[in-house]
């Protein structure tokens, strides 16, 4: 029996398992990798949205992550969540001295509901350290606004930012554009590859659906079990985002907000 390539989620725990660790183990199930999880924080919340963030020990995430990256040797690794300063700093201080390979960051600062999910210190970490070290980086409109500091509302302003987020030293970066308006979602991929600039849009029809809670983590962990599986940046954002569509489409009428995805739906 093959071996599946491990992929490592660094992310919160949200107990609804909508978003988080515990949707991510379900996408990287999906996509025929085996999970591993380090968890930065505890949260209080279901698809009502975020009540309280409570972080865990930076020791203890140290040594976690130390301990999985010398007996399981990840592939991939998606970074979610980070929740302050100290926390991302030890992500930070992980990624550089363990210099792994298909690091996929989704720069979370805020949740959908509008919960704050990153302090200054932690935004200050995540412009400055680990940007650079990711291999690709999945904002949507509001943390690449966040990040750059211009206004992203249009596919024009994405490029906008898709460069400025290059010249803070980001290699790839793939723009979420599921807030703009319209019948069609777009992601803007940009990255470097020979020395050029390469740019490329994916677009699909916009799903009327509830099923909209932790899209984002399920496409940056997509994204990283593509990569773990040896599919070139442009195909491994396709597929990401097909997948996220599917597991929208094929959703369950669960909870009373923003629901859950079906990250599983392929055994239905």
């Amino acid at each position: 029996m093959p071996v599946p390539p491990v992929v490592l989620s660094i992310a919160g725990f949200d107990p609804s398992s909508g978003a988080g660790v515990t949707a991510d183990i379900k996408t990287i199930a999906a996509h025929g990798c085996y999970g591993t999880a380090c968890i930065t924080a505890l949260t209080v919340q279901s698809t009502r949205g975020v009540r309280q963030v409570i972080p865990v020990s930076p020791d203890s995430l140290r040594s976690t992550l130390e301990e999985l990256a010398t007996d399981l040797p990840p592939a991939a690794v998606h970074i979610g969540m980070l929740g302050q300063g100290e926390i991302a700093g030890v992500v930070a201080d992980f990624l550089e001295q363990s210099e792994l390979s298909n690091v996929v960051l989704d720069p979370i600062t805020r949740s959908s509901s509008g919960a704050g999910l990153l302090d200054e210190a932690g935004l200050a970490v995540l412009r400055t350290r680990l940007l650079t070290r990711a291999d690709v980086i999945t904002p949507n409109l509001n943390e690449a606004a966040v990040l750059t500091g211009v206004k992203v509302c249009t596919s024009q302003e994405m490029v906008v930012a898709a460069g400025r987020l290059h010249e803070l030293g980001a290699r790839a970066v793939v723009i979420k554009g599921g807030h703009l308006s319209g019948p069609e979602t777009v992601e803007l991929l940009s990255f470097y590859k020979d020395g050029k600039l390469h740019r490329q849009e994916f677009r699909g029809a916009r799903l009327s659906t509830r099923a909209t809670h932790g899209t984002g983590c399920a496409f940056a962990s997509a994204l990283a079990c593509n990569l773990a599986r040896k599919r070139t940046l442009p195909e491994a954002v396709s597929e990401a985002k097909q997948y996220v569509a599917a597991a929208m489409e094929h959703a369950y009428p669960l909870g009373s907000g923003a629901g859950p995805m079906n990250h599983l739906y392929r055994l239905d």
